[in-house]
């Protein structure tokens, strides 16, 4: 069986940013998950000691705070500064810019409609920016629902697909007469995106690697599966099952933005060991 990488995969600039942050800032503790990537998050705390809080009252004044790259809500923020504690924000600056145009799209009188998943942690942050009417929706017919005055600016979150957003846009220009439109979607995305799309097309088995909570990988899945049906999301090695490459010639690997190359690596591996 062949095996072979998607031209384009795994830790996208944000998170290589990320993840030397916390590396610099020993004995610290990130406030909620770094990444969406359990066995890294495991790493930094046994390497380094970085710890994981979820809970905003557990820093006090003078700790260390990491801010996560998917970022946090503008009053969460503040209260941190307020109670003087030493925030060092490894927020992703893709994710930092649609928080930027949200602010000042609302400041400026316009409608915010945010295309991702409201209960996201990177869409919390995004929302919390604006001033005014702030809308989330996942889909163009949830448009009609909306009580949206006539200016109207829209961004996506930065791992949805270019394909959905267009849709979105579409419609709103329906029905709109001015629309202010930021393609506020990740360049990695795009090209992880195409990558895994052109390999699933070659395939006959593909191994989409990446946390389950991960929101960017969960999309590389879904257009493998459009592809490739039998295509398989795992975190790790031990995800692995031989059944799947039972008389299979071809597997076509690809990860997520926040998976390190060395899960990546022992997922290869593995797979060259079952098919001996």
């Amino acid at each position: 069986m062949k095996i072979e990488l998607a031209e384009s995969y795994g830790f996208c600039f944000g998170v290589k940013r990320a993840i030397k942050i916390a590396e610099e800032n020993r004995n610290s503790s990130t406030y909620g998950p770094l990444i969406h990537n359990a066995n890294e998050i495991a790493r930094l705390k046994n390497d380094f000691n970085v710890a994981l809080s979820e809970n905003l009252d557990t820093f006090k004044a003078g700790d260390t705070a990491v801010i996560r790259t998917h970022g946090i809500p503008k009053e969460e923020l503040a209260l941190l500064n307020r109670r003087n504690v030493n925030v060092v924000d490894a927020t992703c600056p893709y994710v930092t810019k649609p928080q930027q145009i949200v602010e000042e799209m609302s400041t400026q009188g316009y409608d915010i409609v945010i295309f991702g998943d409201e209960a996201h942690p990177e869409i919390k942050g995004v929302k919390s920016y604006g001033v005014g009417n702030v809308f989330v929706i996942n889909a163009p017919e949830e448009i009609d629902a909306l009580k949206l005055r006539e200016k109207v600016a829209t961004v996506a979150q930065t791992t949805r697909k270019i394909e959905d957003y267009r849709q979105i846009v579409g419609k709103l220009m329906e029905t709109h007469k001015e629309v202010r439109v930021f393609n506020t979607i990740c360049n990695a995305t795009f090209d992880n995106q195409d990558a895994v799309r052109a390999l699933a097309q070659k395939a006959d088995v593909m191994v989409i690697i990446g946390g389950k909570n991960s929101s960017n990988t969960k999309q590389l899945y879904a257009i493998s599966k459009e592809f490739c049906p039998d295509s398989y999301h795992i975190e790790s090695k031990d995800d692995l099952e031989p059944g799947w490459f039972s008389g299979k010639e071809f597997c076509g690997i690809s990860a997520g933005a926040s998976t390190p190359d060395w899960i990546i690596d022992e997922v290869v591996e593995a797979i060259e060991h079952l098919r001996r």
